[in-house]
């Protein structure tokens, strides 16, 4: 999900959004109930049609009307979600007919200014009740006729939602610049590492957990560097994401994993390694970003002799997938050793892109196979014929071999380590991928 589109599916409550996002996306994500505002929160995934990858968002009804404080959270969400998205499906009830609610979202969603596509939903077998040309007034053009529920002209509907992503112009990569997502639990320190480093307030710091809720994108020059600051909301346990933007704010971060280059995963000092933070360093590692540990707020920590390494060394016993990833001890409130995150930062991002030449690649492997026999079973032995390096960030290492099963964790990992022992590549997770050899083994 690499700085996908958006499509962010909105309308009243208990028009079929959630059915209509589960079919899209192939999986019963949101729940689905005959019950205005089962949806609380939106629920987010990639789908694709026909080649054109984006991402789904399926939101909570909004209640223009409702004083309720659930439905409010839920129209906040909503609007939130607007303003992310590329592209907006508009979802009514075919069976309802128009309601005063229905223009009252479509109000909301003129103001946008985005790109509407308008879907009558429970239209089934295939008869247009008579007052579907009624849904004309809501001005968004032709509506599209559907039944979620059975599957109906969904392929008009997911047409109609590619051609208006493929009219969005597409944002500057920003390719030469260096993107780094702040992330960690609230009140960790990270608007406050942002603001600190670029030098002025550029977000909010509050005391009060939770603060900002969105992602915010700081272009910035070190040394000659760009770099591109993406301090994002912090990311709670579930049991105590309780409010919508709260839910947003962790879809959100989790977008900007996805989008960045190099992820700093900020850890409060005084707190130790949470069960929280080995998720969010989780979300990091299996999204195969490059990764820097830093342990903020190293001010308030009592120093002994050897502090440093024995909190590294704790450290790595909690977060033992990440062995090479490098941590940097920093108190932003000080100023210590912000450039040195920079500086280990742009390291990071430079081995995340580093490529091993082929010739020198096989050299490397067989060395390691001469050191270290490969595994067998039941008398036939692993055979590793040919390796290449098919991908950067993160890197990524393609292995003809004879048999699959053959390739044993241990000795993939052995594998890696030598890759490591010889070209670093700190700070990136490295992937493998084995791929058996089509005909006579030689």
């Amino acid at each position: 999900m690499s700085n996908l589109p958006v499509v962010a599916v909105v309308g009243r409550p208990n028009v079929g959004k959630s059915t209509f996002f589960n079919k899209i996306v192939g999986s019963r994500l949101a729940i689905v109930e005959d019950v205005p505002g089962v949806t609380r929160d939106r629920i987010y995934a990639e789908a694709d049609w026909n080649g054109k990858n984006f991402a789904l968002i399926d939101t909570g009804g909004i209640d223009e009307k409702s004083d309720d404080v659930i439905f409010s959270q839920m129209r906040e969400q909503a609007e939130i979600a607007m303003d992310m998205a590329s592209v907006i499906v508009f979802m009514v009830d075919g069976k309802e007919g128009l309601t005063t609610n229905d223009s009252e979202v479509a109000t909301l969603l003129r103001m946008t200014k985005k790109p509407v596509i308008l879907i009558v939903n429970k239209v089934d077998g295939g008869r247009i009740p008579d007052d579907f040309y009624d849904f004309y007034e809501l001005g968004f053009g032709e509506p599209i006729p559907i039944s979620a529920t059975n599957m109906t002209n969904l392929g008009d509907a997911l047409d109609e939602i590619v051609a208006g992503l493929e009219q969005i112009p597409e944002e500057e990569d920003d390719a030469d610049s260096i993107k780094l997502a702040i992330i960690g639990k609230p009140n960790v320190g990270k608007s406050s590492f942002v603001n600190t480093v670029v030098g002025e307030n550029r977000v909010i710091v509050s005391e009060i957990a939770g603060t900002t809720r969105d992602s915010i994108d700081t272009p910035f020059e070190f040394e000659g560097e760009k770099f591109v600051l993406i301090d994002t909301a912090g990311i709670r346990r579930r049991a105590k994401v309780n409010e919508g933007v709260e839910r947003y704010s962790v879809v959100r971060a989790i977008g900007a994993i996805e989008r960045c280059d190099v992820c700093l995963v900020m850890i409060d000092a005084t707190e130790g390694i949470t069960d929280q933070d080995k998720k969010i360093a989780g979300l990091a590692h299996e999204s195969g970003k490059g990764i820097v540990l830093c342990v903020n707020k190293w001010d308030l920590l009592k120093k002994e002799t050897n502090t440093m390494e024995k909190y590294r060394e704790k450290m790595m016993k909690e977060l033992p997938f990440l062995s090479y990833v490098p941590s940097v001890f920093i108190s932003v409130k000080d100023g210590q050793r912000l450039r040195n995150v920079l500086e280990i930062v742009s390291t990071v991002a430079a081995n995340c892109a580093m490529r091993i030449p082929t010739g020198q690649l096989n050299a490397l492997i067989q060395d390691a196979m001469a050191m270290k026999q490969p595994p067998s079973d039941k008398g036939k032995r692993l055979k590793i014929y040919y390796v290449s390096q098919v991908g950067v960030q993160p890197p990524l290492f393609s292995f003809k071999i004879n048999k699959r099963d053959l390739m044993h964790f241990s000795y993939s990992r052995y594998l890696e380590n030598r890759i490591r022992d010889v070209y670093g590549f700190t700070g990136t997770p490295i992937r493998f991928v084995f791929r058996e050899k089509i005909g006579p083994e030689e």
